[in-house]
């Protein structure tokens, strides 16, 4: 007996996915764990949707903050304040529980990207 099931639940023309027997479907599972599969997936939908709200929020700022640097000839990157902003994310990380390199690492690829769209800008403003 396969421990894999297809998921038949593929659209037109794709290829169903593979998952482990009991995780997709609803054959025989409890309806009561269905329903709290349901609710929290719901509500990690809308915490996704969330977060990536308050990202185009950040960018915003960010484009602004590269704008100015470019009109004043600032450094793309700030290297003290980078510095000080891991320092307070990891804070506020171990004060919500979630890993602190976790959010350095989450920072760090928020902090390149910023300073990519500031380079951006600066050679624009050349």
């Amino acid at each position: 007996m396969s421990d894999t099931r297809n998921d038949t639940s593929a659209a037109p023309g794709k290829t169903p996915v593979k998952t482990p027997a009991g995780t997709g479907g609803s054959t025989g599972t409890d309806p009561a764990v269905r329903a709290e599969l349901t609710r929290l997936r719901e509500s990690i939908d809308n915490i996704d949707a969330a977060v990536v709200h308050m990202l185009a929020e950040r960018f915003k700022c960010t484009q602004q903050v590269g704008v100015l640097k470019a009109e004043h000839q600032l450094p793309p990157a700030d290297p003290d304040r980078e510095a000080r902003q891991i320092a307070r994310l990891r804070e506020l990380a171990e004060s919500a529980r979630l890993d602190p390199a976790f959010a350095e690492k989450l920072l760090n690829f928020i902090i390149a990207e910023v300073i990519r769209h500031h380079e951006t800008i600066a050679d624009g403003a050349r």
